[in-house]
């Protein structure tokens, strides 16, 4: 019921997935309701708080940005700090990029266990979903439906036979997080990912962080953590995404064939109506809401 922090910083240092560049990111304890934000220690600590209103980019990750200082590739983290049920945190990185580690939230998993988790004397806020939101583009669909549960149902389709369709369907707890979602590593096919490289993008892509399919096959030699590892990464981003919001989310994504940019799509449309959602404190009956969601979840509005 209570909102949960780090007891110590803990640090790791890795190299950007699309920049190449070398970057080392600290996670920090923060006081109750600061919420999740990243310090640029690079551009004299600007921050960019983790929120909806935040994001400037979902073509190849989720990018946040505020007042000049942007965070590429936040996912994995986000996705990290809300499975392990983190509420607040600062997390510094020293480059325009967090490092992307072995492609999936695994070793920051590791990182916030070293940690260790302090609970706060406040209690957590929870936003739940009341009427049924949903969001297209061609035949990809999402929608968000109320339910009393955190849960995804996501469903990938490729035309490749290392991949093809797959469906998970994932109902959140910190030990299901960890379990079944946090080694999923992203994942390309090869023709992609020489094409992002002659373009300057995806310098730092390797076996080592990603898992890469050329026309037939998987070339990784170890081959895949789970059967269904390239939907279990997916649904490990949508985590990550929804944490955008800010409170946890009681509500049931529902997605065919998805990605950062329909995410974020589907949060906008969330928030576009207050009738849509219910902001509560855990354990407080749903009659009896919060007045609003709170503005540092919708943008960088407030300090640190």
């Amino acid at each position: 019921m209570y909102q949960r922090t780090l007891q110590s910083s803990v640090s790791c240092t890795g190299i950007g997935l699309h920049t190449g560049k070398p970057v080392t990111l600290t996670m920090r304890p923060a006081k109750p309701d600061t919420g999740i934000a990243f310090v640029r220690t690079d551009l004299d600590d600007l921050p960019v708080r983790a929120a909806v209103g935040n994001v400037v980019d979902t073509s190849l990750a989720t990018t946040l940005g505020h007042r000049g200082a942007r965070v590429a590739t936040v996912e994995h983290v986000l996705a990290a700090l809300r499975g392990m049920g983190v509420d607040n945190a600062i997390v510094e990185v020293n480059a325009e990029e967090a490092p992307i580690m072995d492609g999936s939230a695994a070793p920051f998993v590791v990182l916030i266990r070293a940690a260790g988790i302090e609970v706060q004397r406040r209690r957590r806020r929870v936003l739940v979903v009341r009427r049924t939101v949903r969001v297209k583009d061609g035949d990809k669909i999402a929608e968000l439906r109320p339910s009393g549960q955190f849960r995804i149902s996501y469903t990938i389709a490729f035309d490749h036979p290392a991949v093809a369709s797959q469906s998970f369907d994932y109902i959140h707890s910190n030990a299901a997080f960890e379990l079944d979602l946090s080694r999923a590593r992203t994942f390309g096919f090869l023709r992609e990912v020489e094409m992002l490289q002659r373009s300057g993008l995806a310098r730092g892509g390797s076996l080592d962080n990603a898992v890469v399919v050329d026309d037939a096959t998987i070339m990784n030699e170890e081959g895949l953590r789970y059967d269904d590892e390239f939907v279990r990464h997916k649904v490990l981003d949508a985590v990550g995404d929804l944490s955008l919001l800010g409170p946890a989310l009681r509500g049931h994504l529902i997605t065919y064939k998805g990605g950062h940019a329909l995410n974020h799509a589907l949060l906008t449309e969330l928030l576009s109506d207050r009738a849509n959602y219910v902001i509560a404190e855990e354990g407080d009956l749903l009659e009896a809401p919060t007045a609003a969601m709170p503005a540092l979840y919708l943008a960088d509005s407030t300090a640190l």
